[in-house]
């Protein structure tokens, strides 16, 4: 029986730091690694470590895999002392992604907070791929900060880049070098723009922040089947063998990490 715990080595390639705390690695795995946006993979330090990270880059490269990381503990800080030509390694990738053919004829809104706009990156670049099959793209995005904001340049040309992508974005406090709103993520959901009879909405970020998203788009008329989150917490083994990641009867890295809020609204642990 094949390892199921058997990684692909990768090396680094290119680092870009986005804020003091996360950067994006690029990795070029000595074999060709493919997935779905939405899935996620374990990266691997040999000798330390592994950990859970849901892929940042476009799913149509298949020699290289970007993962955009914070740190925030032990395996996350070793990852960001990672140099040009390290080596980690890769297992999966694992669970369900995004169901981008239910997404086909409708108008996307992605709601996104903090960090939380890497998985959602790969999502945009794997709608931009096929632009032509969504009536329209919306990213609303909030940071603590505007120094806390990733991808800045590309989020500047997603902007321009077609009549049918809209970007907003918010930051919890400004500063002096801030000219653009001021507020929490939720406010860029006023006064929407959207059909929402005919549009599904996308939340990735924070619990706190994807509880209240999920709560305002209910409230101005989302169907709970039309709310995917991204809920990438307590994954370890990413097999389901571990039990870490169970909600209710569903095992997060098999079930999902992508769920619509019907399957999880009735469980008292879904935004612990």
């Amino acid at each position: 029986m094949d390892n199921p715990y058997k990684t692909i080595e990768a090396e680094v390639i290119d680092i870009t730091e986005e804020t003091a705390a996360i950067k994006t690695f690029i990795f070029k795995p000595k074999e060709e690694f493919s997935f779905r946006t939405g899935q996620f993979v374990e990266l691997a330090i040999p000798g330390f470590g592994e950990a859970p990270f849901t892929p940042s880059s476009n799913p149509s490269e298949k020699e290289y895999i970007g993962i955009t990381i914070m740190n925030t503990g032990r395996v996350t800080k070793k990852l960001h002392e990672l140099r040009l030509k390290d080596k980690v390694g890769i297992r999966g990738p694992y669970g369900k992604g995004y169901p981008l053919g239910e997404f086909k004829g409708k108008e996307v809104l992605i709601v996104g907070g903090g960090v939380g706009l890497a998985p959602l990156r790969s999502l945009l670049y794997a709608l931009f791929n096929e632009i032509a099959s969504f009536k329209k793209i919306i990213l609303k995005y909030g940071a603590k900060t505007p120094k806390d904001i990733v991808y800045k340049k590309e989020i500047e040309e997603w902007s321009r880049s077609s009549e049918k992508v809209d970007v907003k974005i918010t930051v919890d406090v400004g500063d002096e070098t801030w000219k653009g709103r001021v507020g929490l993520v939720t406010t860029l959901l006023d006064n929407l723009e959207v059909d929402i009879k005919n549009s599904v909405a996308i939340v990735c970020g924070p619990p706190i922040m994807m509880k209240f998203a999920t709560f305002k788009l209910i409230n101005i008329g989302y169907a709970p089947q039309d709310i995917y989150l991204s809920m990438e917490k307590n994954m370890s083994c990413g097999i389901g063998k571990c039990g870490h990641c169970r909600m209710g009867k569903y095992y997060v890295c098999k079930d999902g990490p992508v769920f619509t809020y019907d399957k999880l609204k009735d469980l008292p642990e879904v935004w612990d």
